[in-house]
């Protein structure tokens, strides 16, 4: 299903204190719908920055990457469920048994969609070859991909620059969650496998993640408005 105007833009609170986080929240307004939480925030401020973002009416995209024995795995699911998150994300690398009991827990939760990270944006060949996994990296990302789809995930988190072999692998329903992306002329970061929003979602993505380009503007809610110009809306 096609996400509503600004909700396929989510903003990254990659932020150290619950005081940043919430002057992010505050300067961009309504303009944004959906924020994402990392391990970072949640160590630094509790799951109270998730329930209160869910009380304003915002969609959360808890970025946990699960990868732990099933049974560890479905807890957090379930835990975050409660959270009222929309999205919550688990390693591909874990295996079918892993995704499949993330996927399990989530049906107590209708809103709850689980993702399968397949790559993180800041590897590359090389990084892969060093953990004893050979082939080019979209050759690994697609294969998780299908793991992914076998085990019922609602979809997937990769690269810009992956999205449209991953919408070809995983069809029109997928969700395909892409950080990495940053306007050109900004900084994607350690983001190795980088793209901007627009061709991001050309290719096939259904969601981009932006994090310091937009939390980080002098002017975070204008920062936003031209990722929106951007894509299109």
């Amino acid at each position: 299903m096609e996400p509503k105007p600004n909700s396929r833009i989510i903003v990254a609170l990659d932020c150290d204190n619950r005081a940043a986080a919430d002057d992010i929240v505050g300067r961009l307004g309504g303009d944004c719908r959906f924020y994402k939480v990392g391990l970072e925030l949640l160590t630094a401020a509790g799951p109270g920055v998730v329930e209160d973002l869910v009380a304003q009416g915002k969609e959360v995209f808890l970025d946990l990457k699960l990868f732990e024995i099933p049974h560890s795995v479905a807890g957090a699911v379930r835990a975050a469920g409660a959270l009222g998150v929309s999205m919550v994300t688990v390693h591909a690398m874990g295996g079918v048994g892993i995704m499949s009991a993330a996927v399990e827990a989530a049906r107590e939760f209708p809103g709850l969609r689980v993702l399968a990270l397949t790559v993180v944006t800041s590897m590359t060949d090389a990084d892969l070859a060093a953990i004893g996994v050979g082939g080019a990296t979209q050759e690994q990302v697609l294969r998780l991909a299908r793991l992914a789809g076998e085990a019922g995930c609602h979809g997937v988190v990769g690269s810009p620059q992956e999205a449209s072999a991953l919408r070809e692998v995983l069809g029109a329903e997928a969700l395909i969650v892409t950080p990495g992306v940053a306007l050109a002329g900004t900084s994607a970061g350690e983001h190795a496998r980088a793209g901007t929003p627009g061709a991001a979602v050309a290719a096939g993505a259904s969601h981009v993640v932006v994090g310091r380009g937009v939390t980080r503007a002098a002017d975070p809610a204008a920062a936003f408005r031209r990722v929106r110009a951007d894509l299109g809306e």
